[in-house]
């Protein structure tokens, strides 16, 4: 069995990628930094966004990356609020990348 690492240590390593990237980023909203869900909205600055959020996939039990929203950029904020409304300790990181990059599917973020 792999142990998780604590989400605020994950949010601070995906910042830092994000950072040497060049994507503008921040925490919209703090959750709980051990086991906190982590979910990641990517504003392309059109008006459109889409967030992604960890979840369990069935076919393999391994955790993947699965789009919670996408489309207008206030309907993905209020995906996003209704989730935070569910479940407090959720973090949610915001990005600003024209081109919708998330490295969500680098290796170490990916897996």
């Amino acid at each position: 069995m792999t142990a998780r690492l604590a989400a605020g240590l994950w949010v601070q390593a995906y910042l830092a990628r994000l950072r040497l990237a060049g994507i503008p980023v921040y925490i919209a909203a703090k959750g709980d930094p051990t086991a906190g869900a982590v979910a990641v909205k990517c504003a392309t600055l059109d008006g459109r966004a889409a967030a992604f959020q960890r979840v369990l996939d069935p076919a393999t039990g391994r955790r993947v990356w699965a789009t919670l929203a996408e489309g207008a950029e206030r309907d993905v904020d209020a995906a996003l609020a209704r989730a935070r409304g569910r479940d407090p300790d959720l973090w949610v990181i915001e990005l600003e990348d024209r081109q919708g990059r998330t490295l969500l599917d680098e290796p170490g973020l990916s897996d």
